[in-house]
């Protein structure tokens, strides 16, 4: 049975009174209509087993972010708050910075200790140097010393004396000269000599030596002795003074074995450099500034603490979200200075990433950002494989520099990832990635609808409710909330669903309180809903008032009155990612004899998609299951989309080339007022078909901007009836029978409501009705095959 839709049924309705019984409703910011999805995130919240990491998936604006945030908020709170992280000098192997872990808050006490403690040295550790106490030790050490080496001396001055020679100190050491008649006597005289006389003395000069060498190697035994003496009064000064200012830091962070570690190798290292800090003795006044200007010198530099992570104000986990999650980001760096062309660097120069500050918390990171940046998805993985982070630069064969590198200890990393994205990545990386559930077990899927009932309509309200208060906006009124709703239910594309994209609902509600307050308005009533969700559709539709411009200038060729053979209205959505509209599209369908069958001259153009070429196969099973009983099909035939310069895709219009191959094999026309959107099978039963509410607009809007006949109208799948939310000036045409929606379930419905003839049926003999219009189609094919015989 043939009917039109009535304009009560066009549009979604929301009771006023179900707004106004929640007058008095108790604000809350939980999630809407997320039920599922929250208890899926809760569950990975809950788990702290090593590869239960989250991803969340769902529509744009259906709130992955702000729930991410808000319950790991809810978790962070109560826990542990986790340690600070320093780096420090390795005295071991300075190539190598050390990795210290300080309880939260420690990490500047620890700095300030240790800076403090080489302050204290700077100053003390000179004063007790130049006591007079270690003076007089120190001195009577060296006089023992001097007093055995001059002993010494004089025991091999007497020996060469006895030898006949004399002694000469010099820098270089001792010489000895030959004595002749009480003198000694020059090289030259030497030479003049007898050589009886050489020969003496040059055996006394050969035994002269060797006690020489006897007695330097005393003397220099006696210097060791000495400073090994001087060597540990310093040691024992250095570790009693060093080991008095130490201790105290020492106790305190007792019970951290790395920092006791790390202060005891600190303690052998001033004692072993004392002298750095012997250059000169400081006077009390002076003490400050000179302290400032050798802490800055290179002599210190090995005792400064470089804080990475400091937790000093968090209260519970850290949750760290970021939006540029590049590799250098997430594991840090080491930076470089340029020093005569080549790169140096240290551990001061060490800079932590997120990785570090989200450590024993929570990282929420975007997929898109994390696929934008090279090498950052492998490292989450690592990280996560390998409980830890290691900051080193990647690898960069064509630098073509010098780089003086270190290599900072990796810290251990316990943390939660959380990865927002869409589903299709989800499905990318769970086919690809081999390592992704491993470390993602838990997937949250937030939806794009919700039901809508009186649960969730109340939930909406108290979203509105919360949006006054947190922003200071005029109140909405009821009416405004109900249009509100009926606007929601409009996104969703269905009349028992809500949508959940809150976040081109929340732009609803600022646009239309911007228009209340530049209208002065004393509250936000449905006049500024409607207006907001008007111009938000003007701002933004340029493509569509050019495309309706050119069909009004029959530069594109749309007829919207008459009838035509072989030639159909059909209905396409064009998306422009923020807004998308329907437009009316001329098919046309040519039919001969032949057997080269439906030939999809978009397919032949390389401008057809798979499911669009899918339609057409199912057009060509329609006809052979509906006439090719008595004979083998024979046909030629070509369907065009007229003036498609932008390639087809889906099966929303295989119903609408078939009503055109039936108008071109029978030679019933089509009315050309009337447009057709809706799948078939090869049952020829319609099938429900996506955009139903833009694809009518589209065609009603080119039908009255040309005058509206009362004959025009839209054919829709039955199934969509429950999807309309259309504007107000169609239902209103509606109402006052200017167009018509025609929803249908078979085929035959819209063949008579295009042709206004009698469709016809099957005989007992195959064939059918008299002058029917399936007669006309048999006769023509069953035409096509005696001519192809």
């Amino acid at each position: 049975m043939i009917r039109k839709l009535d304009y009560t049924e066009l549009k979604p309705l929301c009771d006023i009174e179900l707004i106004k019984k929640f007058k008095d409703i108790k604000l809350d910011d939980d999630v809407i209509g997320q039920h599922k999805a929250i208890e899926a995130l809760n569950f990975g919240l809950n788990v702290k087993n090593k590869g239960y990491n989250i991803y969340i998936s769902g529509a744009i604006g259906s709130g992955k972010a702000t729930s991410a945030k808000k319950y790991a908020k809810k978790y962070a709170i109560n826990e542990k708050t986790p340690d600070d992280l320093v780096y420090v000098y390795n005295f071991e192997n300075p190539k190598s910075p050390k990795a210290l872990f300080l309880k939260a808050g420690l990490a500047k006490e620890f700095k300030e200790d240790i800076e403090d403690l080489i302050y204290t040295f700077s100053v003390e550790l000179p004063k007790v140097f130049s006591s007079k106490e270690y003076e007089e030790e120190k001195n009577s050490i060296i006089k023992e010393c001097n007093k055995k080496r001059d002993d010494v001396i004089k025991e091999i001055t007497n020996i060469a004396r006895k030898k006949e020679f004399s002694i000469k100190n010099s820098s270089t050491g001792i010489y000895f000269m030959p004595i002749i008649d009480g003198n000694a006597i020059s090289e030259e005289e030497y030479e003049d000599l007898d050589e009886e006389l050489k020969d003496v003395i040059n055996e006394n000069s050969k035994e002269l030596q060797e006690e020489a060498s006897k007695m330097m190697k005393l003397i220099k035994e006696i210097e060791k002795d000495a400073k090994s003496e001087i060597d540990n009064i310093n040691y024992n000064l250095g570790l009693f003074t060093v080991g008095h200012y130490i201790n105290p830091i020492q106790t305190k962070y007792k019970d951290n074995k790395k920092v006791i570690h790390y202060l005891s190798q600190l303690k052998e290292d001033i004692i072993e450099n004392i002298d750095i800090f012997l250059e000169e003795e400081v006077d009390e006044e002076e003490a400050m500034p000179m302290i400032m200007k050798k802490n800055d010198d290179d002599n210190f530099e090995k005792y400064k603490i470089n804080i990475i992570v400091d937790n000093a104000n968090l209260k519970g986990a850290p949750i760290i979200v970021n939006y540029n999650p590049s590799y250098t980001t997430l594991v840090g760096e080491v930076e470089y200075e340029n020093e005569l062309g080549n790169f140096t660097t240290d551990y001061m120069k060490i800079k932590g990433g997120i990785l570090h500050k989200a450590n024993g918390g929570y990282l929420i990171l975007n997929i898109d950002d994390i696929l934008k940046n090279p090498y950052s998805f492998e490292t989450i993985i690592r990280v996560l494989k390998t409980g830890e982070v290691v900051i080193e630069p990647l690898k960069d064969s064509q630098m073509g520099v010098s780089i003086s590198s270190i290599k900072p200890e990796a810290t251990k990393i316990d943390l939660k990832v959380i990865i927002i994205g869409s589903s299709y990545y989800y499905d990318v990386l769970t086919e690809y990635e081999e390592d992704f559930l491993k470390y993602f077990k838990v997937h949250s899927v937030f939806d794009y609808e919700m039901d809508n009932n009186e649960e969730n309509i109340k939930e909406l309200v108290k979203f509105i409710r919360n949006f006054e208060n947190k922003e200071k906006t005029l109140k909405f009124n009821d009416y405004a909330i109900k249009e509100i709703i009926e606007y929601v239910i409009k996104l969703a594309g269905r009349k028992d669903k809500l949508s959940t994209r809150f976040n081109t609902i929340n732009e609803i509600l600022v646009e239309s309180s911007v228009w209340a307050n530049l209208d002065n308005a004393k509250e936000i009533d449905e006049i500024y809903i409607k207006k907001a969700i008007k111009k938000k559709i003007e701002f933004v539709s340029l493509y569509e008032k050019k495309y309706e411009d050119m069909i009004m200038q029959n530069d594109i060729i749309i007829e919207t009155t008459g009838k035509k053979v072989g030639q159909i209205n059909g209905l396409a959505v064009l998306d422009y990612g923020s807004y998308s509209f329907g437009k009316p599209t001329r098919i046309t369908a040519t039919t001969y004899a032949g057997k080269a069958g439906i030939v999809n001259i978009e397919k032949e153009a390389n401008m057809s998609g798979d499911i669009h070429s899918k339609g057409v196969q199912v057009i060509e099973g329609y006809l052979g299951k509906t006439y090719a009983h008595n004979f083998p099909l024979s046909l030629s035939c070509r369907v065009c989309f007229e003036q498609n310069y932008n390639g087809v895709d889906g099966d929303s219009a295989s119903s609408t080339e078939l009503y055109a191959i039936i108008s071109s094999l029978s030679g019933i026309a089509i009315n050309q007022g009337i447009a057709v959107t809706g799948s078939v099978n090869q049952m020829g039963e319609i099938q429900p078909i996506g955009g139903v509410n833009e694809k009518i607009e589209g065609f009603f809007d080119i039908c009255n901007n040309r005058g509206l006949t009362g004959s025009q109208g839209v054919i829709i799948p039955i199934q969509n009836v429950k999807d309309l939310s259309l504007k107000q000036e169609v239902i209103d045409a509606v109402k006052n029978d200017k167009f018509n929606i025609y929803p249908i379930t078979n085929i035959e419905e819209g063949i008579y409501i295009l042709m206004g003839e009698d469709v016809g049926e099957k005989t007992t003999n195959g064939e059918f009705t008299k002058n029917s219009i399936h007669q006309k189609v048999y006769k023509k094919l069953y035409h096509f095959y005696m001519i192809k015989r």
